[in-house]
């Protein structure tokens, strides 16, 4: 064998090993293959009014600050209680209202009775047996609630008792009699405002829907 072809056989011979050597540490690739470069992914951002947002309970924020402990005493009412409304409360207590102070004004204690606790009817009850030894008789009108506002509610857990406090303001009639039918106070023209600042209690998930006035003041 000549020279120039010795030559080139071990040229050969050198190539083959050189793409055997390459294949061995790179690997063999065909089409398109992924690579070990880490992807990049796009997440898509939510905007901002996207987001999730806290619910309000408008039927408590409507009265009274979430956050106040009268808010939080009256979502705690609503957990132990998921039909309470505090809507509905204030109209109930609205009516409520009306009925206890014409009943006072009048001496109609059956129609207290129901709606009040037993030291409250007592202090009630005694003004009216004062007015009764007086002989004096209240011709009582009520023209209107004018405010009703929440102003407090606690409640303990313990004993699951809720309690709200709200201050009304009312306008009304009132005249005073003696038995002879004169007038010794009032004027059934003058209408008078009137502030109250009364408390209701009830226990939360009871079989008794009504609430009970427990606390007064002006």
């Amino acid at each position: 064998m000549s020279d120039p072809m010795i030559q080139l056989v071990i040229l050969g011979v050198i190539a083959l090993f050189v793409i055997l050597r390459l294949r061995s540490v790179l690997g063999t690739r065909t089409g398109f293959e992924p690579t070990n470069a880490p992807q990049q992914t796009f997440k898509k951002e939510k905007p901002k009014d996207e987001e999730v947002k806290e619910v309000i309970d408008r039927d408590i924020a409507d009265y009274i600050l979430i956050d106040s402990p009268g808010g939080k005493a009256l979502s705690q009412m609503k957990k132990a209680e998921n039909t309470f409304s505090v809507t509905e409360f204030i109209e109930g207590a609205r009516q409520a209202y009306e009925m206890i102070l014409i009943a006072f004004e009048e001496g109609d204690r059956d129609g207290l009775r129901p709606f009040l606790a037993d030291d409250i009817y007592e202090s009630f009850e005694a003004v009216i047996i004062e007015r009764e030894n007086a002989k004096l008789n209240v011709d009582a009108t009520f023209i209107g609630l004018r405010e009703i506002k929440l102003s407090n509610a606690e409640y303990d857990w313990r004993s699951k008792e809720g309690e709200i406090t709200l201050t009304l303001i009312a306008e009304l009639t009132t005249v005073v009699k003696n038995n002879k039918g004169k007038v010794i106070e009032g004027d059934k023209n003058t209408i008078k405002r009137q502030k109250d600042i009364w408390t209701f209690s009830r226990v939360m998930g009871s079989d008794n829907p009504n609430w009970i006035l427990v606390a007064t003041s002006e």
